[in-house]
């Protein structure tokens, strides 16, 4: 048998034919483990894979049961039927009548039951693969909020969702992405919640992709998102149940990829980004002023470098004279114009950063030291780079440090600020600033507005945007994502 057709193929009734075909599909895969035992007479084979399965519960659940049977005059049907639905073995079965489905399981950790002459196998799920227990998510950390976080396994994460959803109107779908990888893919919503028009549109958008492998997140995003050339996310991601939940609860769809700690939500908004659980812990007034300061640590992030340089070329007539005569005096010296000097420093930044990430978590501390006392001290005693424009860039850089999620997107803007304040001052600064704002409010994914509630201006839902009202109040808004785009379903 061909191992790129056997997808379709039906399992034979011959014990024989079907280890042969076995091997012609998986090759002498040491990892294959295949037991010919004898159930009343009849030829049977137990196939798992090595390390997929727990061996302690194969051997309490399944081989002692299946040893102690003793059927008179057996048959293959009556021996299939009896296995079936007078002993359990297993909460988690399936039946394969195909190779597709066969392997699909056996290397998700089922091991499979063949009894000779049924065009079919019993699957018993086992599995017993080391996976990483659940901890504190490491990019999303909060003071009061829960400390547990997704992990690669899909079935865990499912059940960190079914712990604080315990609604009968909470669906898990599962589908089944790559052809190669065979990645599964949950897909959760709330019957209640999530409109039904929303709901065909992302399962025909999954049912449309063809990627051979599904190794992350990153590879399912690009298919659930409104539009491919915007400067933000218009899908989520998140590693917190606790996010997850509260996000379905408002009319959201959420995918768990087998594999990944990351979730991904659709439709996602411009807003979310300055909203974290903490917010909800905290009295009200609090989470107003930690909102304000994550808005104007997003503006200071992506416009400081840009207006400084503008200002600094164009219109040093904006500085009073003490701040003039100190700049005039620090940029004497520089060999460079002030749009270079910031372009430079940020590159640096950037190869720092990525150095930091990539290295091995001993040697990363050595390269931030590097960075931050050699390089960036160097340069300012050296004169290559003005300090007021070195703190006007480590600014920047610290302010992107509150809003996380949006850390590529304040990346590239800040230098699009930086490029459109060095040739053009304010006027290039304003012009950007139309750009990016006409590219927020065009984006929409699944007839939501991105930008919403503040374009279109929806008053009744700007009490958790910029302020965060009381739960008293909240409570009587009940809030649904539909409600952007017109729908109550």
């Amino acid at each position: 048998m061909n191992p790129l057709s056997y997808e379709n193929e039906k399992i034979p009734q011959s014990i024989e034919r079907f280890l042969l075909d076995l091997k012609d599909i998986l090759g002498d895969d040491a990892e294959l483990l295949v037991n010919r035992i004898e159930i009343s007479g009849i030829k049977c084979a137990l196939v798992t894979f090595e390390g997929m399965v727990s061996t302690s519960i194969i051997t309490q659940l399944i081989l002692r049961p299946i040893e102690e049977i003793s059927i008179k005059r057996a048959t293959p049907f009556v021996l299939w039927e009896h296995i079936k639905t007078k002993l359990i073995l297993s909460t988690d079965r399936a039946e394969a009548f195909t190779y597709g489905e066969f392997i699909r399981r056996l290397m998700s950790g089922f091991a499979f039951l063949y009894i000779d002459g049924i065009d079919g196998a019993m699957g018993f799920g086992v599995q017993g693969y080391d996976k990483r227990g659940i901890d504190e998510p490491s990019g999303e950390s909060d003071i009061k909020g829960a400390r547990d976080g997704f992990t690669e396994t899909i079935n865990t994460n499912i059940s960190l969702i079914r712990r604080r959803v315990k609604s009968p109107t909470l669906r898990i779908e599962k589908f089944v992405i790559g052809t190669k990888s065979k990645t599964d893919v949950a897909f959760v919503y709330m019957t209640d919640k999530a409109s039904r028009s929303m709901l065909r549109e992302i399962r025909r958008k999954l049912q449309g992709i063809e990627l051979e492998t599904v190794l992350t997140s990153g590879y399912i995003k690009p298919f659930l998102e409104g539009r491919s050339f915007g400067f933000f996310d218009s899908v989520g991601t998140t590693e917190r149940p606790d996010v997850l939940c509260g996000k379905i609860l408002e009319g959201r769809v959420a995918m768990l990829i087998d594999g990944t700690p990351f979730a991904l939500i659709v439709p996602y908004l411009f807003t979310e980004n300055f909203q974290t659980i903490d917010d909800y812990s905290s009295r009200p007034f609090y989470a107003f002023f930690l909102r304000i300061i994550k808005f104007f640590g997003f503006i200071i992030s992506v416009l400081l470098p840009g207006v400084y340089v503008a200002v600094a070329t164009f219109h040093p007539e904006f500085f009073n004279e003490k701040l003039l005569l100190i700049l005039a005096s620090e940029e004497a010296s520089a060999p460079l114009s002030l749009g270079a000097e910031a372009f430079i420093m940020l590159i640096l930044y950037e190869l720092i950063k990525e150095a930091a990430l990539r290295l091995p978590k001993v040697i990363g501390g050595a390269v931030s030291i590097v960075g931050g006392l050699i390089i960036g001290d160097a340069s300012v005693s050296s004169g290559l780079v003005s300090t007021p424009l070195l703190i006007a860039v480590a600014l920047s850089v610290t302010a992107s440090f509150v809003i996380p999620s949006l850390n590529e997107s304040t990346t590239l803007l800040r230098f699009l600020f930086l490029l459109a304040g060095s040739f053009a001052g304010l006027f290039g600064i304003a012009l950007a600033g139309a750009l990016v704002l006409l590219n927020i409010t065009a984006e929409a994914n699944l007839g939501v507005p991105y930008f919403a509630p503040i374009s279109p201006f929806i008053p009744r839902s700007m009490g958790d945007i910029a302020i965060r009202l009381p739960f008293k109040k909240l409570q009587s808004r009940n809030f649904n994502i539909n409600s952007y785009k017109g729908e109550n379903r």
